[in-house]
């Protein structure tokens, strides 16, 4: 009987200072949805039902009635600055950041509202880490979305930006429905499927 041969991955060696965007746009093999975080790579775990569907629930919703002037994206890179890349569950664009179908990332500067719903292994970087840098790179609106009680409806936690202090303050739970007048008129019944 002979030994199978070990299996081993290559994964790539990150430069001395870390990777950036460029990079994170030419590693042949990446995985899909692969974020950059401080100039690491970061790679997520296969998604729950819950984070599939919550997303798809408010993505169709905030569509409905989106202006004309932006565009609803789901899990498009946004670039902060050269060494963070996160790729929000979420985002809503500017409608002229969008340069052609072939696009991967939209800028900061394009991007009003970031929506992140947590999933266990991304709890500390989707409630501390993407908050903080998507606060600093001056995106106006953030909301954190979390599975709560026993029925497993959405909870979203809404945030805008302070000017003075470059953080996020709550400015409000919403536990069944979503009614809000920034960054658009947004109402969405979170106890329905979508």
């Amino acid at each position: 009987m002979t030994a199978e041969p070990l299996r081993t991955t290559s994964w790539p060696v990150p430069p001395q200072d870390g990777y950036t965007v460029d990079d994170l746009e030419t590693l042949p093999g990446l995985p899909p949805h692969t974020e950059l975080i401080d100039g690491s790579l970061v790679f997520v775990s296969p998604q729950r039902y819950f984070h599939s569907i919550v997303i798809d629930l408010l993505v169709a919703r905030l569509r409905r009635t989106v202006p004309p002037e932006v565009l609803v994206v789901r899990e498009m890179t946004v670039q902060l600055d050269e060494r963070n890349a996160p790729e929000p569950d979420i985002c809503v664009v500017r409608a002229e950041a969008l340069g052609s179908h072939q696009q991967t990332r939209f800028q900061a500067a394009d991007v009003s509202l970031a929506v992140e719903v947590v999933s266990p292994d991304s709890e500390s970087r989707d409630r501390d880490t993407k908050p903080h840098k998507y606060a600093r790179a001056g995106i106006q609106h953030f909301w954190l979305v979390e599975m709560a009680g026993a029925n497993d409806h959405p909870v979203v936690q809404v945030y805008e930006l302070s000017e003075v202090t470059q953080s996020y303050a709550l400015v409000g739970i919403h536990h069944e429905r979503l009614k809000l007048s920034v960054p658009f008129d947004i109402d969405i019944d979170l106890t329905e499927s979508p």
